[in-house]
């Protein structure tokens, strides 16, 4: 199966799904002006890539900032990781200081029934 990678733009994460490595990493800003159109590759990739019944993943999830329509898409990427009943983890990563991503991550770990790591970064990292 193939890697889906999507470069970083001002507007939309990068994107780094990585079949072999099991790791499933978005960074940066997510404010599409279609969440739905620039999610799809994705949920789809996630479809094909969980129909091969993978034993592990790791999903990074590196967000600054996101809009509301892309949490709706996070939530569902989310929800096919949670239905893979593969064994999978999910780091998410927030700035210290920046209470908003802190509590957006406690708020998809109370939702999605997932190991859900709470990484504290700097701006360095």
């Amino acid at each position: 199966m193939q890697d889906l990678l999507i470069d970083r733009t001002a507007k939309t994460p990068q994107v780094e799904f990585l079949a072999l490595e099991k790791k499933l990493t978005l960074a940066g800003r997510s404010i599409p002006e279609n969440s739905i159109q620039f999610y799809e590759p994705m949920l789809l990739w996630a479809q094909k890539f969980f129909a091969e019944n993978p034993s592990k993943v790791e999903v990074h999830i590196k967000l600054e900032y996101f809009n509301t329509s892309s949490s709706k898409c996070l939530m569902d990427l989310l929800k096919r990781v949670e239905q893979s009943q593969c064994d999978a983890e999910v780091f998410w990563y927030y700035e210290e200081e920046d209470e908003d991503m802190e509590e957006a991550g406690e708020d998809y770990a109370a939702i999605i029934q997932l190991p859900f790591k709470l990484v504290e970064t700097t701006i360095d990292d």
